[in-house]
């Protein structure tokens, strides 16, 4: 019994020909050169796949040059305000930055809690749908919500929203 047989308890097939263990086959030259033939084949995809997967890893791949005691890791000068963040991260977390100066956020306009959080404000109502169900109706409604300099939009229950926010509900009548 062959070590692969013992292990997966059946035999073991060859890619070339049906030849068992232990007995001689005559292979002809025409088995010989469709083998070559497929081992070629698989050898060309293999490379062209190889150099696809290359060529879309050097576009995101930059080339960064180190020399002896040199650190991989930034440690940020912050102002005493901004104490609660850790100052130190890692060059792999850098991202390409374009922008000019109204990318810059005013440090003033920076509010920070001790839980490193920010708190996002709801603005305005855009849209309100009611999906139904069997025998249930849901009401959502299309919030836009905005934090310092980023916004985002988020379908919201209604009712929660109306709960915590009733000022952004003036008036139920035209709601219905």
């Amino acid at each position: 019994m062959t070590p692969y047989e013992a292990l997966y308890g059946r035999r073991c097939r060859y890619l070339v020909g049906s030849v068992e263990v232990g007995e001689a086959a005559v292979i002809g030259p025409n088995s010989v050169l469709y083998a070559m033939e497929k081992v070629l084949l698989i050898r060309d995809r293999l490379m062209k796949t190889q150099s696809r997967q290359k060529s879309y890893a050097d576009v995101r791949r930059r080339k960064l040059e180190f020399h002896v005691d040199d650190w991989v890791a930034y440690e940020l000068e912050l102002p005493t305000k901004l104490e609660a963040v850790h100052p130190i991260f890692h060059t792999s977390l850098l991202k390409k930055e374009v922008g000019g100066p109204a990318s810059i956020v005013p440090l003033e306009s920076v509010s920070m809690k001790n839980s490193i959080s920010t708190e996002d404000v709801p603005v305005k109502i855009l849209d309100r749908q009611v999906r139904r169900l069997r025998n249930k109706e849901f009401t959502s409604v299309n919030v836009l919500w905005g934090s310092q300099s980023v916004e985002r939009v988020i379908w919201e229950a209604e009712a929660a929203m109306k709960a915590n926010y009733p000022y952004l509900f003036p008036s139920d009548s035209t709601q219905a």
